[in-house]
């Protein structure tokens, strides 16, 4: 399957926990001010890449924890990232995606393809970037008003579930 991305990383270690192969789709609809990628927003730029070559390559690095979808906007591409989710859940790998739509909105707006990459997802921090808001001290977001949220956790109990970083 076909998808639009601004490139891939074999080894983020900004992009959620542990080592990650993170996905920058290309194209976002958000335009967020001091976005740390506004070269992902125009939906014609980057380059068109295969998700089987991308699941490819992101199969070679034993060592990763997880994959991260980014962007972009992930949910403007939900079936090329679903089948990139789904690949990695079969490799035992965690997914986080980062999207600039809020949870509510998503769930209120509950389009099925969106709905079905969401169950696929782990962990997803949402909402839009703000600049007012930008922290340096978060993990994993770049302004305060996103949320690290338990997909699994929030759809079972109906409610916002965050993620929290494990204590070892």
């Amino acid at each position: 399957m076909k998808i639009r991305i601004a490139g891939t990383v074999n080894d983020s270690i900004v992009d959620g926990p542990g080592l990650r192969f993170t996905v920058f789709t290309q194209g976002c609809p958000h335009g967020c001010p001091g976005c740390h990628n506004p070269e992902t927003h125009d939906f014609n730029g980057g380059k068109e890449a295969d998700t089987e070559a991308i699941i490819g390559n992101m199969l070679k690095n034993p060592l990763l924890s997880g994959v991260t979808l980014s962007g972009g906007e992930p949910l403007m591409q939900c079936q090329p990232c679903l089948e990139i989710a789904r690949a990695a859940h079969q490799h035992h790998l965690n997914v986080w995606a980062y999207t600039g739509y809020t949870w509510e909105y998503l769930m209120q707006e509950n389009d099925q393809d969106r709905i079905a990459l969401i169950r696929e997802v782990d962990v997803l921090v949402d909402g839009p970037f703000l600049q007012a808001k930008k922290s340096l001290e978060l993990d994993y977001c770049g302004s305060s008003n996103q949320r690290l949220i338990d997909v699994k956790a929030s759809l079972d109990q109906g409610r916002i579930v965050l993620w929290h970083m494990p204590v070892w």
